[in-house]
């Protein structure tokens, strides 16, 4: 059987099948992607599509024997689901759709989804960017989330879902499309040089406080 992870295939609960999740920056689709996705999935008889939380169309109930096939048709990037890196960039429609919008989200959530998505990191790192403050990618239970002001870009560390939740903490805000690319890079320096393995950044700002961080934009 595969392991966890390899050909980025998900032992599912049956533990006969498998599910695959294809990258989708942004959860940006085409008519042409989502019929060749279907395409595949009918191809293979999957037991179900689902739409992701991280924003990708899982194929689920593949057989093993089927996923190199899979992969080949489908003639897309494997999803970061697993492991130490970063997993996911989200983003809302921001100004390029939605009349709520102060900044672009997609256009942010693009550029970190190409520099960002797989990099290994000393634990698993999420990403969200809000176009303003309705929140609408749940930027603050992201590790990293970004929300759209209308003086600029609001900068969260530290937040996270799962058994012990926690709300993202603000470290900087006002920044224009540049400002938050470059904080970005400093931001995910810090936690790479400062986290011991494993450890999300949220449980590294418990431990160190916000100064590492800090110091990283400063300098």
């Amino acid at each position: 059987m595969l392991k966890l992870g390899e050909k980025g295939a998900i032992l599912q609960r049956d533990k006969e099948t498998y599910a695959v999740a294809p990258h989708i920056p942004c959860g940006l689709v085409t008519p042409e992607l989502l019929r060749r996705i279907a395409d595949v999935a009918e191809k293979y008889e999957a037991h179900a599509v689902k739409i992701t939380g991280a924003t990708r169309i899982a194929i689920v109930g593949l057989k093993e024997e089927d996923i190199d096939a899979v992969w080949e048709e489908l003639g897309l990037a494997k999803g970061a689901a697993v492991g130490l890196c970063v997993r996911s960039v989200r983003a809302c429609p921001g100004t390029r759709f939605c009349k709520l919008g102060k900044q672009d989200a997609i256009g942010i959530g693009l550029q970190l989804d190409e520099r960002y998505h797989g990099m290994e990191l000393p634990g698993k790192f999420k990403m969200a960017v809000s176009g303003c403050n309705l929140n609408c990618a749940e930027s603050f239970v992201r590790d990293l989330g970004l929300v759209g002001k209308k003086d600029g870009w609001t900068v969260l560390v530290g937040g996270n879902v799962g058994p012990q939740p926690r709300i993202a903490r603000e470290l900087t805000g006002g920044l224009d499309d540049a400002g938050v690319l470059a904080a970005t890079e400093k931001i995910i320096e810090a936690y790479r040089e400062s986290a011991n393995k494993g450890e999300r950044l949220g449980k590294m700002i418990e431990r160190l406080g916000l100064e590492p961080l800090q110091a990283a934009l400063a300098s």
